[in-house]
Protein backbone atom coordinates (compact mmCIF):
# COMPACT_ATOMS: atom_id res chain seq x y z
CA UNK A 1 0.00 0.00 0.00
CA UNK A 2 1.50 3.19 -1.26
CA UNK A 3 -0.73 6.29 0.32
CA UNK A 4 -3.45 5.93 2.86
CA UNK A 5 -5.89 8.89 4.47
CA UNK A 6 -7.16 9.52 7.75
CA UNK A 7 -10.00 11.35 9.26
CA UNK A 8 -11.72 12.25 11.99
CA UNK A 9 -15.14 11.86 12.52
CA UNK A 10 -18.49 12.67 15.06
CA UNK A 11 -18.55 14.06 18.22
CA UNK A 12 -14.18 15.04 18.48
CA UNK A 13 -12.81 13.52 21.32
CA UNK A 14 -9.35 14.52 23.31
CA UNK A 15 -6.34 12.30 21.92
CA UNK A 16 -7.95 12.56 18.80
CA UNK A 17 -5.06 14.20 17.83
CA UNK A 18 -2.37 11.77 19.17
CA UNK A 19 -4.04 9.00 16.60
CA UNK A 20 -3.31 11.54 13.49
CA UNK A 21 0.10 12.06 14.79
CA UNK A 22 0.23 8.22 15.76
CA UNK A 23 -1.25 7.22 11.76
CA UNK A 24 0.91 9.84 9.77
CA UNK A 25 4.24 8.74 11.53
CA UNK A 26 3.62 5.39 11.17
CA UNK A 27 2.85 5.07 7.88
CA UNK A 28 5.92 7.24 6.94
CA UNK A 29 7.96 5.15 8.70
CA UNK A 30 6.95 2.24 6.65
CA UNK A 31 7.26 4.01 3.19
CA UNK A 32 3.73 5.53 2.78
CA UNK A 33 2.42 8.45 1.79
CA UNK A 34 -0.26 10.44 3.90
CA UNK A 35 -3.07 12.93 3.44
CA UNK A 36 -5.40 14.40 6.26
CA UNK A 37 -9.34 14.48 4.94
CA UNK A 38 -10.72 17.81 6.49
CA UNK A 39 -14.21 17.80 8.23
CA UNK A 40 -14.52 14.01 8.12
CA UNK A 41 -16.66 12.29 5.27
CA UNK A 42 -17.79 15.71 3.86
CA UNK A 43 -14.52 16.72 3.16
CA UNK A 44 -13.99 12.99 1.93
CA UNK A 45 -17.19 13.70 -0.44
CA UNK A 46 -15.67 17.01 -1.64
CA UNK A 47 -12.05 16.41 -1.78
CA UNK A 48 -10.44 18.56 0.89
CA UNK A 49 -7.71 16.88 1.41
CA UNK A 50 -4.10 18.21 2.68
CA UNK A 51 -0.68 16.64 2.65
CA UNK A 52 0.65 15.21 6.29
CA UNK A 53 4.64 14.68 6.71
CA UNK A 54 6.47 13.80 10.20
CA UNK A 55 6.56 17.87 11.08
CA UNK A 56 2.67 18.57 10.50
CA UNK A 57 1.75 16.31 13.24
CA UNK A 58 4.39 17.84 15.98
CA UNK A 59 3.28 19.52 18.59
CA UNK A 60 -0.17 18.27 18.89
CA UNK A 61 -0.03 15.13 20.94
CA UNK A 62 -1.19 17.26 24.07
CA UNK A 63 -3.76 19.26 22.42
CA UNK A 64 -7.52 18.40 22.42
CA UNK A 65 -9.68 18.54 19.91
CA UNK A 66 -8.77 17.33 16.37
CA UNK A 67 -6.29 19.14 13.88
CA UNK A 68 -8.56 17.69 11.04
CA UNK A 69 -11.63 19.07 12.15
CA UNK A 70 -14.65 16.71 12.53
CA UNK A 71 -18.14 17.29 11.13
CA UNK A 72 -21.69 13.98 11.09
CA UNK A 73 -22.35 13.43 7.04
CA UNK A 74 -26.13 13.08 5.83
CA UNK A 75 -25.15 12.61 2.46
CA UNK A 76 -22.77 9.65 3.47
CA UNK A 77 -25.84 8.01 4.76
CA UNK A 78 -26.57 6.89 1.34
CA UNK A 79 -24.81 4.93 -1.76
CA UNK A 80 -24.85 8.37 -3.71
CA UNK A 81 -22.63 10.12 -1.38
CA UNK A 82 -20.06 6.90 -0.69
CA UNK A 83 -19.85 6.80 -4.49
CA UNK A 84 -18.19 10.20 -4.29
CA UNK A 85 -16.02 9.29 -1.71
CA UNK A 86 -14.70 6.60 -3.48
CA UNK A 87 -14.21 8.80 -6.79
CA UNK A 88 -12.20 11.28 -4.38
CA UNK A 89 -9.83 8.55 -2.96
CA UNK A 90 -9.70 6.69 -6.64
CA UNK A 91 -8.69 10.24 -8.18
CA UNK A 92 -6.19 10.90 -5.63
CA UNK A 93 -4.53 7.57 -4.91
CA UNK A 94 -5.85 6.42 -1.88
CA UNK A 95 -6.00 2.55 -1.19
CA UNK A 96 -6.33 2.75 2.36
CA UNK A 97 -8.04 4.96 5.13
CA UNK A 98 -8.00 5.03 8.54
CA UNK A 99 -11.35 6.53 10.40
CA UNK A 100 -11.48 7.64 13.75
CA UNK A 101 -14.99 8.12 15.27
CA UNK A 102 -17.83 6.08 17.23
CA UNK A 103 -20.25 3.64 15.59
CA UNK A 104 -22.01 5.99 12.83
CA UNK A 105 -18.54 6.48 11.87
CA UNK A 106 -17.42 2.76 11.69
CA UNK A 107 -20.64 2.10 9.19
CA UNK A 108 -19.26 4.73 6.67
CA UNK A 109 -15.83 2.87 6.81
CA UNK A 110 -17.44 -0.49 6.31
CA UNK A 111 -19.70 0.69 3.54
CA UNK A 112 -16.05 2.31 1.73
CA UNK A 113 -14.48 -1.48 2.81
CA UNK A 114 -17.07 -2.77 0.46
CA UNK A 115 -16.41 -0.42 -2.51
CA UNK A 116 -12.66 -1.42 -2.49
CA UNK A 117 -11.40 1.50 -0.18
CA UNK A 118 -9.91 -0.90 2.58
CA UNK A 119 -10.94 1.13 6.26
CA UNK A 120 -10.31 0.76 9.45
CA UNK A 121 -12.00 2.25 12.22
CA UNK A 122 -10.28 3.73 15.33
CA UNK A 123 -12.91 4.14 18.45
CA UNK A 124 -13.00 7.69 19.90
CA UNK A 125 -15.28 9.02 22.21
CA UNK A 126 -15.33 10.04 25.22
CA UNK A 127 -18.43 8.33 25.80
CA UNK A 128 -17.02 4.56 26.22
CA UNK A 129 -20.11 3.13 24.50
CA UNK A 130 -18.79 1.11 21.54
CA UNK A 131 -19.15 -2.45 22.21
CA UNK A 132 -16.40 -3.92 20.65
CA UNK A 133 -13.78 -2.33 22.63
CA UNK A 134 -12.93 -2.00 26.61
CA UNK A 135 -11.88 1.44 26.16
CA UNK A 136 -12.21 4.32 23.88
CA UNK A 137 -10.37 7.26 22.90
CA UNK A 138 -11.23 10.45 25.21
CA UNK A 139 -13.07 8.70 27.93
CA UNK A 140 -9.95 9.08 30.43
CA UNK A 141 -10.15 13.05 29.77
CA UNK A 142 -13.45 13.20 29.98
CA UNK A 143 -14.11 12.00 33.31
CA UNK A 144 -10.86 13.59 34.81
CA UNK A 145 -12.79 17.09 33.47
CA UNK A 146 -15.90 16.09 35.30
CA UNK A 147 -13.75 15.10 38.84
CA UNK A 148 -12.36 18.50 38.16
CA UNK A 149 -15.40 20.54 37.45
CA UNK A 150 -17.61 18.66 40.70
CA UNK A 151 -14.72 18.83 42.62
CA UNK A 152 -14.98 22.93 42.60
CA UNK A 153 -18.69 22.77 42.77
CA UNK A 154 -18.41 20.35 45.89
CA UNK A 155 -16.65 23.78 47.47
CA UNK A 156 -19.69 25.95 47.30
CA UNK A 157 -22.17 23.43 47.84
CA UNK A 158 -20.07 22.48 50.91
CA UNK A 159 -20.20 26.32 51.74
CA UNK A 160 -24.02 26.52 51.46
CA UNK A 161 -25.12 23.48 52.47
CA UNK A 162 -26.01 22.49 49.43
CA UNK A 163 -27.15 19.41 46.96
CA UNK A 164 -25.60 19.87 43.52
CA UNK A 165 -26.77 18.07 40.65
CA UNK A 166 -24.60 17.69 38.12
CA UNK A 167 -25.70 16.31 34.53
CA UNK A 168 -22.45 14.42 32.77
CA UNK A 169 -22.35 13.39 29.36
CA UNK A 170 -22.64 9.82 27.72
CA UNK A 171 -24.96 10.47 25.37
CA UNK A 172 -27.07 6.71 26.22
CA UNK A 173 -24.71 5.10 28.26
CA UNK A 174 -23.75 5.80 32.07
CA UNK A 175 -20.12 4.95 32.20
CA UNK A 176 -18.81 8.60 33.13
CA UNK A 177 -21.28 8.98 35.36
CA UNK A 178 -20.58 5.98 36.83
CA UNK A 179 -17.17 6.49 37.04
CA UNK A 180 -17.10 10.00 38.07
CA UNK A 181 -19.26 9.58 40.55
CA UNK A 182 -17.35 7.28 42.63
CA UNK A 183 -14.70 9.27 42.34
CA UNK A 184 -16.52 12.28 43.52
CA UNK A 185 -18.03 10.34 46.25
CA UNK A 186 -21.60 11.41 44.86
CA UNK A 187 -24.57 10.92 47.22
CA UNK A 188 -26.41 8.85 44.40
CA UNK A 189 -25.20 8.16 40.76
CA UNK A 190 -28.61 8.28 38.01
CA UNK A 191 -27.82 6.19 34.64
CA UNK A 192 -30.44 4.47 32.76
CA UNK A 193 -29.03 0.94 33.66
CA UNK A 194 -29.56 0.88 36.92
CA UNK A 195 -33.49 1.24 37.50
CA UNK A 196 -34.11 4.14 40.40
CA UNK A 197 -37.10 6.11 41.82
CA UNK A 198 -36.68 9.87 42.83
CA UNK A 199 -37.79 8.87 46.40
CA UNK A 200 -34.52 6.28 46.11
CA UNK A 201 -32.72 9.54 45.70
CA UNK A 202 -34.15 11.57 48.18
CA UNK A 203 -34.02 8.92 51.04
CA UNK A 204 -30.67 8.81 50.42
CA UNK A 205 -30.60 12.40 51.03
CA UNK A 206 -32.42 12.22 54.07
CA UNK A 207 -30.67 9.55 55.48
CA UNK A 208 -27.27 11.32 55.00
CA UNK A 209 -29.07 14.58 56.48
CA UNK A 210 -29.61 12.64 59.65
CA UNK A 211 -26.25 11.09 59.43
CA UNK A 212 -24.76 14.28 59.38
CA UNK A 213 -24.12 15.37 56.00
CA UNK A 214 -24.78 18.56 55.30
CA UNK A 215 -23.88 18.84 51.10
CA UNK A 216 -24.96 16.35 48.61
CA UNK A 217 -23.62 15.64 44.67
CA UNK A 218 -25.73 14.12 42.86
CA UNK A 219 -24.39 12.33 39.43
CA UNK A 220 -26.97 12.53 36.27
CA UNK A 221 -26.32 10.58 33.46
CA UNK A 222 -26.90 12.27 29.67
CA UNK A 223 -29.29 9.80 28.70
CA UNK A 224 -31.87 10.91 31.79
CA UNK A 225 -31.09 14.30 31.75
CA UNK A 226 -34.29 16.38 33.17
CA UNK A 227 -31.18 17.66 36.10
CA UNK A 228 -33.61 21.05 36.82
CA UNK A 229 -36.75 19.10 37.78
CA UNK A 230 -34.42 16.52 39.23
CA UNK A 231 -33.26 19.29 41.75
CA UNK A 232 -36.49 21.10 42.13
CA UNK A 233 -37.88 17.91 43.63
CA UNK A 234 -35.00 17.26 45.50
CA UNK A 235 -35.41 20.76 47.47
CA UNK A 236 -39.34 20.61 47.53
CA UNK A 237 -39.00 17.10 49.24
CA UNK A 238 -36.11 17.64 51.46
CA UNK A 239 -35.67 21.11 52.17
CA UNK A 240 -31.69 21.55 51.43
CA UNK A 241 -31.43 23.83 48.85
CA UNK A 242 -30.67 22.11 44.91
CA UNK A 243 -28.83 23.53 42.51
CA UNK A 244 -28.63 21.74 38.93
CA UNK A 245 -25.28 22.09 36.56
CA UNK A 246 -24.73 20.60 33.20
CA UNK A 247 -21.29 20.62 32.43
CA UNK A 248 -22.10 20.15 28.50
CA UNK A 249 -19.41 20.03 25.64
CA UNK A 250 -16.63 21.29 28.39
CA UNK A 251 -15.84 17.54 28.95
CA UNK A 252 -14.91 16.83 24.95
CA UNK A 253 -12.57 19.64 25.66
CA UNK A 254 -8.51 19.68 27.32
CA UNK A 255 -5.00 18.34 27.03
CA UNK A 256 -5.71 14.12 26.80
CA UNK A 257 -4.93 12.33 29.63
CA UNK A 258 -1.06 10.02 29.77
CA UNK A 259 -4.06 6.70 28.93
CA UNK A 260 -5.51 8.81 26.10
CA UNK A 261 -2.63 9.57 24.43
CA UNK A 262 -0.69 5.64 25.14
CA UNK A 263 -4.09 4.27 24.14
CA UNK A 264 -4.28 6.82 20.54
CA UNK A 265 -0.97 6.14 19.71
CA UNK A 266 -1.39 2.05 19.99
CA UNK A 267 -4.59 2.22 18.00
CA UNK A 268 -3.06 4.64 15.31
CA UNK A 269 -0.46 2.24 15.00
CA UNK A 270 -1.94 -1.14 14.71
CA UNK A 271 -4.57 0.31 12.45
CA UNK A 272 -1.49 1.16 9.92
CA UNK A 273 -0.22 -1.88 10.23
CA UNK A 274 -3.51 -3.89 9.37
CA UNK A 275 -3.75 -1.49 6.15
CA UNK A 276 -0.08 -2.31 5.58
CA UNK A 277 -1.30 -6.17 4.98
CA UNK A 278 -4.10 -5.14 2.99
CA UNK A 279 -7.06 -5.56 5.29
CA UNK A 280 -9.80 -3.78 5.70
CA UNK A 281 -13.57 -3.52 6.89
CA UNK A 282 -12.12 -3.62 10.21
CA UNK A 283 -12.10 -1.90 13.63
CA UNK A 284 -9.18 -1.69 16.35
CA UNK A 285 -9.63 -1.49 19.85
CA UNK A 286 -8.60 -3.07 23.36
CA UNK A 287 -9.71 -6.49 24.79
CA UNK A 288 -8.15 -7.62 28.02
CA UNK A 289 -5.80 -4.49 27.78
CA UNK A 290 -4.13 -5.86 24.48
CA UNK A 291 -4.91 -4.37 21.30
CA UNK A 292 -7.30 -6.38 18.86
CA UNK A 293 -9.53 -6.15 15.66
CA UNK A 294 -12.85 -7.20 14.50
CA UNK A 295 -14.81 -7.11 11.26
CA UNK A 296 -17.10 -4.04 11.70
CA UNK A 297 -20.54 -5.84 11.19
CA UNK A 298 -19.42 -8.03 13.63
CA UNK A 299 -18.23 -5.12 15.91
CA UNK A 300 -21.32 -3.49 15.48
CA UNK A 301 -23.72 -6.22 16.78
CA UNK A 302 -22.24 -6.19 20.17
CA UNK A 303 -23.43 -5.23 23.07
CA UNK A 304 -21.95 -3.96 25.75
CA UNK A 305 -22.49 -4.51 29.58
CA UNK A 306 -22.58 -2.08 32.25
CA UNK A 307 -20.07 -2.67 35.38
CA UNK A 308 -23.54 -3.39 37.50
CA UNK A 309 -21.05 -4.56 40.31
CA UNK A 310 -19.32 -0.97 40.48
CA UNK A 311 -23.21 0.42 40.73
CA UNK A 312 -23.71 -1.65 43.73
CA UNK A 313 -19.88 -0.54 45.14
CA UNK A 314 -20.91 3.18 44.25
CA UNK A 315 -24.46 2.50 46.39
CA UNK A 316 -23.25 1.01 49.22
CA UNK A 317 -20.46 3.27 50.05
CA UNK A 318 -22.23 6.91 49.52
CA UNK A 319 -24.11 7.34 52.32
Amino acid sequence: MKKIAILTSGGDAPGMNAVIRSVVRTAIARGMEVVGVVRGYNGLINGDLIPMDARSVSDIIQRGGTMLCTARCAEFRYDEGVEKAKKTCIENGIEGLVVVGGDGSFRGAADLSAKGILAVGVPGTIDNDISMTEYTIGYDTAMNTVVEMVDKLRDTAQSHDRCSVVEVMGRNAGYIALNAGIAVGATYIITKEEPYTMNDVIQKILAGKKNGKHHFIIVVAEGIGNSEQIAKEIEQETGIEARATILGHVQRGGSPTLRDRVAASQLGHYAVELLEKGIGNRVVGFKDNQVVDYDIQEALKMKKQFEHKLYEIANEISF
